[in-house]
């Protein structure tokens, strides 16, 4: 009998797609049980970062708290907001949940930059379904941490329930003019209600770069982080092969 391992997710009230693709992947993983909790983040999103960070603690130590009931091996935040915030909010997030629940703790937006390291892309493309505003403040989290970001291109969605409904064809789309310009070493989809996983092995087959799409880190870095083998999954993308 195969064992069961339990993988534990904290996902935005208004997301549609972390669940899809985490279910989709561990659906290949035979023995592995994604289970599931939301913390509340919906509606129009401000091109302004709020004074008070990115994070209701209350709401995010609960669920995870809730989560580790049902003993799972790891737990992710799989949302992208802490990059906006220059990504150091999510170390202080791993450390906080981790000290809670005593779980192996990740983020999506952390996964995205421990696999740009593992590329070596230092020249990056950002696609997301933001604002001009939104997205700009998601490009100033990545070259904060000392990327250029030499390509990019946004969807110009302010909702975050619509963000979802962005069809990945689209998104493919959208990575292909962030491609326009040349010297591209990675491309991120940074938004995890952004549903590009499905469009990641089709663009590698054409382009030849990899496609980091953050719902899809997000699993990836949940995954390794129970000990779980993600080369099984190495159809949906290359940073499974890692």
């Amino acid at each position: 009998m195969t064992r069961e391992i339990a993988v534990a997710t904290i996902t935005p009230s208004g997301n549609r797609t972390v669940e899809k693709v985490t279910q989709s992947l561990c659906q290949a993983l035979p023995g592995v049980v994604p289970l599931f909790s939301r913390i509340p983040v919906h509606g129009r999103t401000s091109p302004v970062a709020s004074p008070d960070g990115p994070y209701h603690w209350p709401s995010m130590e609960s669920a995870a708290e809730l989560l580790s009931h049902a003993a799972p091996a790891a737990l992710c935040w799989n949302g992208s907001k802490g990059g906006d915030y220059g990504f150091d909010i999510d170390e202080t997030l791993c450390r906080r949940l981790r000290d809670l629940t005593g779980l192996p703790t990740v983020t999506a937006a952390l996964s995205v930059l421990e696999l740009l390291g593992r590329f070596g892309a230092t020249r990056i493309a950002v696609v997301t379904p933001y604002t001009a505003g939104v997205h700009a403040r998601a490009v100033a989290g990545f070259r904060s941490k000392g990327f250029d970001v030499v390509g990019e291109a946004h969807a110009d969605v302010d909702d975050n329930l619509a963000y979802g409904a962005i069809a990945p064809d689209a998104i493919a789309d959208l990575a292909r003019r962030a491609l326009e310009g040349g010297g591209v070493q990675a491309v991120v989809f940074f938004c995890t209600n952004f549903h590009g996983a499905p469009a990641v092995p089709g663009l590698e087959a054409e382009t030849g770069i990899p496609m980091i799409d953050s719902t899809a880190a997000g699993a990836w870095g949940l995954l390794r982080a129970a000990g779980v083998d993600t080369t099984p999954l190495a159809r949906f993308g290359r940073i499974f092969s890692l």
